[in-house]
């Protein structure tokens, strides 16, 4: 967004902060609706993503004492003061995304969307957004543009972190990145000074990537805990029994499921989950019963007995009583 816009944009509001806010009040003013709407709260939730998008660009300006500075000079001088527009969105050819993206010089500001420092924290010290100077003419030379692209990961790679390597356009030096462990899906990592040059010897701008992770057949990532379904028969989900379920990079763990288990309830390995600034979260196993999609004669016979064996109770009599009101 070029930073004419910011005219439309009542940051201090987004936040649901004073204008006076302090350094303080408003990292926790913002922390709190992030973790709110956060994507990986939200999935699915295409409002929470625009809305958590516009609470990151706000603050990425406001936690800037000189963006805020501007931003609040900007908003008091009226239409009259323009910007010059940010760059263009990009990508690496798909060893890990595509290319780096070619735009406009003079660029002031990224595009929108929560970006965070390569070493900072989902919350933490990674600041959100880059201003690349000030007015035309004024405050010295003019910050490089910054560069936008897409980097591929396979699902392992996300959760332990490794070095990747990404080919820059036209034969260039190839960049070593180091992708932190616990990375998510969406989650973008800001490369400082990595980006386009300088048009008048200024500081270079960034490189800024957006993680692209592949779906796993097994296991899927909520937050920083991981899921699995497992499926029991019939008879270990009445009976109870001791069951193998697998972990991600390691060997197989046995958990207990106890005599009565029903389908979807969730059985929990502490510590088996992805490791991140934040800690280390679990794997969640959800329980599913299987039953057998074709019976012998003979097991249906038995079958039939052990129906007759059982009380007569409808298990959805509490259900239609509660539906009825």
């Amino acid at each position: 967004m070029a930073s004419q816009d910011w005219f439309e944009k009542d940051f201090y509001a987004v936040l649901g902060v004073k204008k006076d806010v302090s350094e303080a009040e408003l990292k926790k003013a913002y922390r709190k609706l992030a973790r709110q709407y956060h994507p990986d709260s939200n999935p699915g939730d295409a409002a929470a993503e625009a809305r958590f998008k516009e609470i990151s660009e706000a603050h990425s300006v406001l936690s800037d004492p000189a963006q805020r500075a501007e931003y609040d000079q900007v908003r008091a001088m009226g239409s009259g003061a323009r910007f010059t527009a940010g760059g263009a969105p990009g990508g690496f050819d798909d060893v890990f995304g595509g290319m780096f993206g070619q735009g406009q010089r003079g660029g002031q500001r990224t595009a929108p969307g929560g970006f965070e420092d390569i070493f900072g924290g989902m919350f933490g010290n990674g600041r959100f957004g880059q201003t690349n100077g000030g007015f035309r003419g004024y405050g010295g030379p003019t910050k490089g543009r910054d560069q936008v692209a897409t980097v591929g990961l396979e699902f392992m790679t996300a959760i332990q972190g490794d070095t990747v390597t990404l080919e820059r356009p036209g034969g260039g030096k190839p960049l070593q990145v180091k992708i932190p462990a616990g990375v998510a899906d969406g989650q973008k990592i800001r490369l400082r000074g990595k980006g386009e040059p300088s048009p008048d010897g200024g500081e270079a701008g960034d490189l800024v990537l957006t993680v692209q992770v592949r779906k796993h057949p097994v296991f899927e990532r909520d937050g920083i805990h991981l899921r699995v379904d497992v499926p029991v028969t019939f008879v270990e989900a009445a009976l109870g029994a001791t069951i193998e379920v697998p972990t991600l990079g390691g060997a197989p763990v046995k958990l207990k499921v106890a005599p009565g288990t029903p389908s979807g309830r969730v059985l929990r390995v502490k510590g088996r989950g992805v490791t991140t600034n934040k800690g280390t979260g679990d794997l969640l196993a959800t329980v599913q019963v299987a039953v057998p999609a074709h019976l012998s004669a003979e097991a249906q016979k038995h079958l039939q007995a052990f129906a007759a064996a059982l009380p007569a109770e409808n298990p959805r009599d509490e259900l239609i009583t509660r539906a009825q009101g």
